[in-house]
């Protein structure tokens, strides 16, 4: 879309604010509204913010301006607020990018895939969860009667919740979503929504969209959507799984027909699952970037009788208690929870991936096997790895992994030092747990 296009478009739907939106370091999202008779102010010099009031840009009170400059392309309706239009934007400060910016990350390692003409595809599965308060502050799937032991794709549990999914479908198409099904997931009050691929760019613009839509409009109902990765103990958690394919602009670069493993997959595809796999414990640091995101990643069951996400580091043909699950001529990274920041987990995917690629990173053997019925010994004689079972063991990975580190460029430190203070404030917090274990015990 070009700029007359763009007037054309803000004019024929009549709106009057434009929100230019980026994300923080947790992938919040983050506006202004700017009057459509600005809006050209948006793409030059860009919307501006004060760095330091956002979580993770790297600022201090006397820094500059953070200009949130507009891309066209991503120019589109908010239906649910009329008259408004909303566009993602990178930031900048002083006229050039920001290396702390998290879309700008993410475009660092594009770029490093458009020099070997290739364009990384993803489609995602954003699952949440319908949710309600009490008077006391306990939360509850907002349907009462949702409360089977196994509840994926119950009948009943999508049609109560129809009022709510229908609008939010209806206001992800305004804003050109391909909208292809609907369902009711494994935990209560859980719910998927999918969407077709595209670029890895647009798929992240597009989840933080999604994730402001589905916010809003469940309040309007009076309703909680959470992306929490684990609100229940004894339910399976809130996934964000990223399909993943390398297309070289005619063809998919992942695909083979003649793959020996019989999975559908060429040798480019399994050099990138590779680094996948090697570079797996300090990836889970930004899939998986919250202390609730490792009562996600354990061994165990729910009610339902699986967890539904990973805990070892292994691939396998229609293996959902692997790491990467294989549908044929893709990867399915399991790994990523509804908390990510979508860009860094993205940008992280790409360079783990692309280590494998140039170093050759042979991924090993396919597990097409309950790797939840494994045995400690079964795992050490098998040489399966662990995934960290906590965000402390996470940053430690990540703080020890260069590649990874490398992608997230000087946002690497910022994103550490945040998230071990988040580990130091829960390990410092005296939970209802143990005043109830602890309080009289001795």
């Amino acid at each position: 879309m070009n700029l007359a296009a763009a007037k054309t478009f803000l004019e024929s739907h009549q709106v009057k604010f434009v929100l230019a939106q980026f994300v923080d370091i947790h992938g919040v999202a983050k506006t202004k509204a700017v009057p459509v008779a600005h809006f050209e102010d948006i793409l030059h010099p860009g919307a501006g913010f004060a760095g330091f009031a956002v979580w993770g840009l790297g600022m201090e009170p006397h820094s500059p301006d953070y200009m949130a400059v507009g891309d066209l392309s991503t120019l589109s309706l908010v239906s649910w607020m009329p008259g408004f239009a909303r566009i993602a934007c990178v930031g900048h400060v002083k006229g050039k990018p920001y290396p702390y910016d998290a879309r700008y990350i993410l475009m660092q390692q594009i770029e490093r895939l458009q020099q070997r003409g290739w364009t990384l595809n993803t489609g995602v599965e954003p699952e949440f969860a319908l949710l309600r308060k009490d008077e006391r502050g306990q939360i509850y799937p907002f349907d009462a009667t949702d409360t089977l032991e196994k509840p994926c794709y119950d009948f009943r549990g999508l049609s109560r919740s129809a009022i709510f999914l229908e609008k939010l479908v209806t206001h992800l198409q305004a804003a050109g979503f391909d909208i292809y099904q609907i369902d009711h997931e494994d935990a209560n009050g859980q719910f998927e929504i999918n969407y077709t691929y595209t670029d890895c760019l647009t798929t992240a613009d597009r989840y933080i969209f999604f994730k402001m839509a589905a916010s809003e409009i469940a309040k309007e109902l009076g309703l909680i959507c959470s992306f929490m990765p684990k609100p229940f103990a004894n339910r399976t958690g809130t996934g964000m799984h990223i399909h993943m394919s390398i297309s070289d602009g005619s063809s998919n670069l992942f695909a083979d027909d003649n793959d020996s493993r019989h999975l559908g997959l060429s040798k480019l595809a399994y050099h990138f699952l590779g680094g996948l796999l090697a570079h797996a414990e300090a990836l889970t640091a930004i899939c998986a970037p919250t202390i609730n995101s490792y009562k996600r990643l354990v061994v165990g069951r729910s009610l339902s009788g699986a967890t539904w996400a990973p805990a070892y580091i292994t691939y396998g043909d229609n293996n959902r208690s692997s790491m990467v699950r294989i549908p044929s001529g893709r990867l399915e990274l399991r790994l990523a929870d509804g908390s990510c920041n979508p860009y860094l987990a993205t940008a992280a995917a790409i360079a783990a991936g692309l280590d494998g690629i140039d170093k050759e990173i042979d991924p090993g053997e396919p597990y097409n096997l309950n790797l939840y019925d494994l045995s400690e010994v079964d795992l050490k004689d098998k040489g399966i790895r662990t995934l960290p079972q906590s965000l402390h063991e996470a940053i430690a990975a990540l703080e020890s992994d260069e590649v990874i580190k490398g992608a997230l460029g000087v946002l690497a430190n910022e994103f550490i030092n945040l998230k071990r203070m988040e580990w130091v404030e829960y390990m410092r917090h005296v939970s209802q747990w143990e005043v109830e274990r602890y309080l009289e015990f001795f």
